[in-house]
């Protein structure tokens, strides 16, 4: 039996979204966008019904897609809780790829006494940066210091900012805007966004990362207590944070968020043709001894269903897929707020979405089969 599932925007990561679920043969899709033109891409697909409306109207937004197993937000994160009310109104289950922390905060008030299952954050970071984390923190005993460093990435940068358009350009400027979480020095704490910058390199390659708001999901609250230092930071090319902190600071963008977005968006190309890198390192104490556990995976833009996706689309909507497949079989808890280190990394990567995260011989050759 086909399960119903509402995707709420239809930008580049809710039509990857649909692209995934309808394509793996277990998912109808209602895609709904207030953009009646975004829609048209979707007009005659099979197992795709769209609806052109309002999403910041959550009781109608509720009544359109009640019915559905659940509701997979892609809108933009100042949409975030529109769609979730709408989504326990409807009775469905609520996935969403929020970074933003005041939001997340809401969703988990709405899933204290809820009947249906309520996961943020179930994108790339937070998301699938936290399962990893997870998956080697629980071989420590002690745990010291735990750093979380996520990009995506023009492959072939060629501009000042080093980058290229890859990802929403509002998700981008809030992470480099708003107050980041971190556990410092044992102690829970708010850090400013775009400091600490840092410089290490990878195959060969030197980047910067330094911090940046959301990444962490709920593991700041997690590891309160068990951790001495736990931090995340957003990696790009070098040069990359220099030029943003003037265009938020000197020049008071980030008191104008409206005319960054605007200039960003018609100077700075879009590109299919990236990377993403995940880079995960804890360390602490193992059977008595100081040790040192790290993750790295890089993933790249490749073809899905006779169409080229990005990297970032990919990884993106891969997991939030991913979660909502181990939902939909029983692998996750149907109630309550499910944190990502819920979730298990080994059945995250075996499943047929997960399996994007997976190293490349492993994804094709499960693809193959």
């Amino acid at each position: 039996m086909m399960r119903k599932v509402a995707v709420v925007g239809a930008g580049k990561i809710g039509s990857t979204v649909v692209d995934l679920l309808v394509g793996s043969g277990a998912y109808e899709v209602l895609l709904v966008d207030q953009s009646a033109a975004a829609l048209k891409h979707f007009d005659g697909r099979a197992h795709v019904e769209t609806a052109a409306m309002a999403i910041d109207d959550d009781q109608a937004l509720a009544a359109r897609i009640k019915g559905c197993f659940a509701a997979v937000n892609c809108a933009p994160f100042h949409l975030t809780t529109a769609v979730a009310r709408a989504a326990k109104a409807a009775g469905a289950h609520y996935l969403d790829l929020t970074e933003d922390v005041a939001s997340s905060r809401v969703v988990r008030e709405l899933a204290a006494d809820s009947k249906t299952a309520f996961i943020p954050q179930c994108g790339l970071a937070p998301g699938f940066i936290t399962i990893a984390a997870w998956d080697l923190i629980k071989h420590f005993d002690e745990l010291h210091d735990v750093r979380l460093r996520v990009g995506a990435l023009p492959r072939y940068p060629s501009n000042a900012l080093n980058y290229n358009l890859t990802w929403s350009t509002d998700g981008v400027i809030n992470e480099y805007c708003e107050p980041c979480e971190a556990i410092v020095n044992g102690k829970l704490r708010e850090t400013p966004a775009m400091e600490e910058r840092e410089e290490f390199a990878l195959d060969g390659v030197t980047y910067e990362a330094f911090n940046t708001s959301g990444g962490l999901g709920t593991l700041c609250h997690t590891l309160d207590g068990q951790v001495r230092n736990l931090n995340y930071k957003t990696i790009r090319y070098p040069g990359h944070a220099a030029i943003i902190k003037a265009l938020l600071n000197d020049l008071n963008l980030r008191n104008r968020r409206d005319v960054l977005k605007d200039i960003l968006e018609n100077s700075v190309p879009a590109t299919m043709q990236d990377v993403v890198i995940v880079f995960v390192t804890v360390s602490g104490m193992k059977e008595g001894r100081l040790m040192q556990e790290t993750y790295v995976n890089k993933v790249y833009a490749q073809e899905i269903g006779g169409e080229v996706k990005s990297a970032i689309q990919i990884t993106t909507a891969g997991a939030i897929c991913a979660v909502l497949d181990m939902l939909a079989d029983g692998s996750l808890p149907a109630t309550g707020f499910i944190r990502q280190e819920d979730i298990p990394l080994d059945a995250f990567l075996a499943n047929r979405f997960g399996r994007y995260y997976a190293p490349e011989e492993v994804s094709f050759r499960a693809a193959a089969e």
